[in-house]
């Protein structure tokens, strides 16, 4: 193969040069794509649902929907209430974990704009709490996570909820009615399970 002359040798560079500023220019123009992007309209309509006053249980500092994140997003509960599965409290999201995924988009909704709030003062967020059982019950939440006991026993179906409250449900025990977290309520949890009803097992 014969080598190209000194000419053509010094234009290569020229040439190649010309041909990709072509290609480059040809290309379409990168579209802008914005972290901030406008919310749906499922999520501001879970916003509202979140808050509506007519709606069982109490209103929460942020118009959180787990019907929106539970259900339609289907995050994890695990993914939020860490630690659910290796402690006997559930706990809460630290406004950190909120903020992981809030941080890029949601800007335009009111309780995203409540969350970042806290999270620019370092404050926490005072959830109400409506699931508690009394102070001599030690109910640990690890063994019946372990144990294969999904949320949705105890807490009802939350993936459907906008706005979280105690579900209620009655059973029977010893001929008398029970209601959800009541002793009761769980012995006969306790029973079909096949899991201890001994005293100590609940009770300090």
């Amino acid at each position: 193969m014969s080598e190209l002359a000194p000419g053509p040798r010094k234009a290569l560079p020229f040439i190649l040069l010309v041909l990709a500023t072509s290609l480059v220019l040809g290309l379409p123009a990168p579209e802008e794509v914005s972290a901030q992007a406008k919310s749906s309209d499922a999520a501001l309509e879970a916003q509202r649902l979140a808050w509506d006053e007519n709606a069982p249980g109490p209103n929460q500092p942020i118009p959180f929907s787990h019907a929106l994140h539970a259900g339609q997003y289907q995050i994890q509960c695990l993914y939020c209430h860490t630690g659910t599965d290796r402690s006997r409290a559930a706990g809460v999201p630290s406004v950190e974990s909120c903020m992981g995924c809030h941080a890029q988009f949601g800007g335009d909704l009111e309780g995203v704009q409540i969350l970042k709030k806290h999270w620019e003062e370092r404050k926490a967020i005072e959830w109400v709490q409506i699931h508690r059982l009394p102070e001599h019950v030690k109910f640990r939440h690890n063994r019946h996570v372990s144990a294969g006991v999904a949320c949705q026993t105890c807490h009802g179906p939350v993936q459907e909820l906008h706005k979280l409250y105690l579900v209620p449900e009655r059973g029977w025990m010893n001929g008398m009615p029970v209601a959800k977290m009541e002793m009761g309520w769980c012995i006969n949890c306790h029973n079909a399970n096949k899991a201890s009803v001994d005293c100590v097992t609940c009770h300090y």
